[in-house]
């Protein structure tokens, strides 16, 4: 994932901080705003993680903070929900201006509720999602209990949430309750995926079965049981992160084999905060490589050697399964399993020597069919003829370029 910082200026003048997440090739295929939770910011760890799950399939992802907040200049507590609403317009009319306009509105707790009344009002909007949103904006009043009666009685007051000190005013409080009555994806017509957690302590699951209701078809709903509000854990945020990303895909439908904007035939994009997790395109696909957690890693894809012994795998059955073709002998079904070591070289000058070692891949082939013992002996030698098995086996040379990026 590609990340570029941004500034932009709203309505009433204030610079707005934000990031555009891309997809590995620079090149999506469309735009999505992300509106985080109410007191968080473009860089919470869960808003970082579903962005990767849209740029996996071509999003391209703006998250940025809202007026007083996070990096964007501005007072927070001079500011009311309102005013979220206006900063989602704003966002929407720069990306039409410099990029491209969104399809795709995502919100967080009172972040869902602000898209789902964004979304109204940004022609090109055609799908909405939420985590852990409110069905009314006034819901979130219960963070404030502490200090309503303080509010209501000298017009402001110091509130911590999240282990974070906000000065909430009056304004805000009314600007909440001015709001019509009914559930906030009432008369939305556009695509709506809703999801929450059962155990969601800060908006409770009874607001999701109230957006669900209200909400017109096409809608969904997807639990994430286990998960708090915040998304705390990696997994649930990851988890959520792809949910968007693959229904998405349904709503906002695009081309599916764009030119590659780069000359070779696999790219691979590595954030260095991201330890050893890969995004990459492989002719068409996306995919990500990684590396186990006892290594440091992730564990969200294949290792590279693991990748390696896919391609001779592959290669493998194609290969043979082309021979079975031509030949015309009967068989269902090819399997291939591969697996890399580094062995000692058997035959060297060197063999004390612990670098004396060479790679050795073990590869099985189990053919179910009715084939006599010649068929299979000839199959065993064909293998040995896929292409992939050959380039591993000669003297290979890589030529590397370097540049800054």
């Amino acid at each position: 994932m590609t990340t570029e910082n941004i500034k932009f200026t709203n309505r009433d003048g204030i610079v707005l901080s934000g990031r555009i997440d891309l997809p590995v090739n620079r090149a999506p295929h469309t735009y999505a705003i992300f509106a985080h939770c109410f007191t968080c910011s473009k860089n919470f760890p869960a808003v970082k993680n579903i962005s990767k799950g849209l740029t996996s399939r071509g999003f391209a992802v703006l998250r940025f903070d809202f007026t007083g907040l996070g990096n964007s200049e501005g007072d927070f507590s001079n500011t009311n929900f309102s005013a979220n609403i206006n900063d989602l317009e704003d966002a929407a009319a720069m990306l039409q201006e410099k990029y491209t306009a969104p399809e795709l509105l995502v919100g967080h707790s009172l972040g869902g509720a602000a898209v789902l009344l964004a979304a109204r009002k940004i022609a090109s909007v055609k799908a909405v999602v939420t985590i852990g949103a409110p069905s009314h904006p006034s819901h979130v009043t219960h963070l404030l209990e502490g200090g309503l009666e303080t509010i209501e009685e000298k017009g402001s007051a110091e509130i911590n949430i999240g282990g974070r000190t906000f000065t909430i005013r009056s304004q805000f409080l009314n600007d909440l309750n001015s709001l019509p009555g009914n559930e906030v994806s009432n008369d939305l017509r556009l695509p709506l995926l809703i999801l929450h957690s059962p155990q969601d302590r800060i908006v409770e699951i009874d607001n999701a079965r109230e957006l669900y209701q209200a909400a017109h078809h096409p809608k969904s709903f997807v639990s994430l049981d286990g998960a708090d509000h915040l998304l705390s854990r990696k997994e649930d945020s990851l988890y959520a992160g792809d949910l968007i990303g693959s229904w998405a895909q349904r709503y906002i439908p695009h081309e599916a084999h764009q030119p590659r904007e780069f000359p070779h035939q696999v790219m691979a994009s590595l954030d260095t905060a991201d330890a050893f997790t890969t995004e990459m395109i492989v002719g068409h696909t996306r995919m990500i490589a990684d590396e186990p957690e006892a290594y440091g890693g992730a564990a969200l894809g294949p290792t590279p050697y693991e990748l390696l012994g896919a391609a001779l795998a592959s290669c493998t059955a194609m290969t043979l399964n082309m021979y079975l073709g031509r030949k015309e002998w009967k068989a269902v079904r090819i399997e291939v399993f591969v697996s890399h070591t580094g062995k000692h070289v058997v035959d060297c000058e060197h063999c004390d020597d612990p670098k004396a070692r060479i790679d050795h891949f073990e590869r099985t082939v189990k053919v179910k069919g009715t084939l006599d013992g010649q068929q299979m002996e000839r199959l065993l030698q064909i293998a040995d003829k896929c292409p992939v098995h050959k380039t591993l086996s000669a003297k290979n040379q890589i030529n590397t370029t370097i540049e800054n990026a």
